[in-house]
């Protein structure tokens, strides 16, 4: 269990934290929910001691040991895949190599074997003798392969960086559990082994995640970051969504009926004070008055950018036509002779373990690169927009404004009261629309790339991980726009929620070929859930 006691922070005149108590207790898996900058990632450090904050304090049992996810991938390059992990329980790894030292003297005495029975002792008692296959299993449900985990960190990519330090915060059963943003870089198979393997943790865990399925399945409760407060809601993220929205209607319904009711007491003092058969109405009125308490809605850091996709004209009969399509990008082949043809009312989810064959196949269809064999045509009524998973190269120009950014995506004929009024839709209103673009954050770019589909009039969208840098708030304006969308949408994303919403053709790309399917994703997931379970149970009768 660990309890924030009266935690208050602030920088300067923002107030991120006032009088904050709350308690986490074992047995349930918190979801640490708000908008970018509520200060999510701010309380997490704090709850681990990495952080002091202004005033309060945050307590534990006094055994009791916290494990946080590391966000510094360089932090480890030194040391081996398979110390790293060790190192998540910082006693252990410390009797480890002091015993590796003591075992390894050529004149090992007496007082070395009192110490070394001290050290197998504790040992023993922090399950030592199992913390290798404890590792190796940690690693193995996280795609991380065994002729890594002898390799030196420095050597592996940030991916398997990740899925490194993730298995580090997991290793040795901790006390109570920091996962800051857990599933950044995983794919969709090792979201599911993590879901499954918080599912049966038995001790507190805290999780900052903008994945609304992940919350969904692995959350018991949802700790809600908002006015300056943590609210805490039993269940998972739907229901914590459902119950917010019903209490702020509440609270807007109780403001709107205690200012409705004022109105009605000051007319009625206005009409009658003077009126002498009336007076002592209203000075009973003044006093009801002056004890009606009109509390003032709380303004909510949340807010949700106005996501539309409204295309200029419908799609005609031809779609896209793809014809044996081959790509190898050094020496390794994304797809080979990929046929494929894209009908009215698709949206397809491109799935699979290789995502760079997905990025791979759109700026193929977009004309950023070649192909090496086979063809692709777009029908003459079809116009696209791309979202592509990387858009540097869209803000090369460090002294444009977003005004001026967004103006080369317009109608020369619109004004720049159009361009600003849909710059605030977005979330930059007043003086956010003049800032520029060298200094947007991840998510900026990501709602300033999203305003120029918006601007296209596209039939056509192709979007290659588009949630990435969002919050949940713009993530699920996202979602509902693409599910509105009457027309056509390719799309790659890790978001599980995305997919299944939006999709009802699912295209799976694979080293040996591609699955094309007419279904939604979760009945894809059961459809080969189902196989995989005959396949395995053919292997086992065959084997016995």
């Amino acid at each position: 269990m660990i309890t924030a006691a009266n935690i208050s922070l602030a920088y300067g005149k923002r107030i991120i934290f006032k009088d904050v108590n709350i308690k986490f207790t074992p047995g349930n898996c918190y979801g640490l929910i708000g908008a970018n900058g509520a200060g999510k990632s701010t309380f997490l450090k704090i709850m681990a001691g990495k952080l002091e904050p202004d005033h309060g304090s945050v307590s534990k049992g006094p055994r009791e040991r916290i494990a946080m996810l590391n966000q510094d991938q360089f932090a480890f390059d030194d040391y081996s895949v398979f110390n790293t992990v060790i190192m998540g329980h910082k006693k252990l790894y410390k009797i480890m190599a002091e015993r590796e030292i003591l075992y390894a003297k050529p004149d090992f005495n007496e007082e070395d074997g009192i110490r070394s029975g001290e050290l197998e002792a504790e040992f023993g008692e922090m399950n030592g003798y199992e913390a290798e296959s404890e590792a190796a299993v940690l690693l193995n449900g996280l795609g991380v392969p065994e002729d890594m985990r002898q390799k030196k960190m420095r050597e592996l990519d940030g991916s398997d960086k990740v899925r490194v330090l993730l298995a580090q915060a997991l290793f040795g059963n901790p006390d109570i559990l920091l996962l800051d943003e857990p599933t950044n870089h995983l794919d969709l198979k090792t979201i599911n082994w993590l879901e499954y393997f918080l599912s049966r943790f038995q001790n507190t865990v805290i999780i900052v995640s903008h994945d609304r399925h992940f919350l969904n399945q692995v959350c018991t409760h949802m700790a809600d970051i908002d006015y300056g407060k943590i609210q805490v809601y039993v269940g998972n993220y739907d229901f914590w969504y459902q119950a917010s929205n019903l209490r702020f209607r509440q609270k807007e319904t109780e403001s709107k009926k205690a200012k409705a009711k004022a109105e009605e007491l000051k007319e009625f003092i206005r009409r009658f004070s003077s009126n002498a058969s009336k007076a002592k109405q209203a000075t009973s009125r003044k006093k009801l008055l002056e004890k009606l308490t009109i509390d003032e809605m709380p303004i909510s850091s949340r807010k949700y950018p106005y996501i539309v996709f409204n295309p200029a004209r419908p799609c005609g009969d031809i779609i896209l036509e793809i014809d044996r399509l081959s790509k190898e990008i050094d020496g390794v082949t994304m797809f080979k002779d990929l046929t494929l043809t894209v009908n009215k009312g698709d949206k397809i989810a491109f799935v699979g373990p290789n995502s760079l064959a997905k990025t791979t196949l759109f700026k193929i269809l977009t004309g950023e690169l070649k192909a090496d064999q086979g063809s692709f045509r777009w029908g003459i009524t079809i116009s696209n927009a791309y979202f592509p998973k990387e858009n540097n190269t869209y803000f090369n120009n460090d002294e444009l404004d977003l005004v001026g950014w967004l103006r080369q995506y317009a109608s020369p004929k619109e004004h720049e009261s159009f361009i600003r009024g849909f710059l605030g839709k977005m979330l930059f209103s007043g003086e956010e629309a003049m800032k520029k673009t060298a200094v947007l954050s991840g998510g900026e770019r990501v709602r300033c790339m999203l305003s120029r589909m918006m601007l296209s009039g596209a039939n056509a969208l192709l979007l290659d991980e588009p949630t990435n840098h969002l919050d949940l708030e713009s993530i699920t304006s996202l979602n509902n726009a693409l599910t509105a969308f009457q027309e056509i949408i390719l799309f790659a994303s890790h978001d599980h929620q995305i997919v299944s919403t939006v999709a009802n053709r699912i295209v799976e790309i694979t080293p040996g070929g591609i699955t094309d399917v007419m279904m939604d994703f979760d009945s894809y997931l059961a459809m080969k859930d189902e196989n995989s379970s005959k396949t395995g149970n053919y292997i086992a009768s065959q084997a016995a």
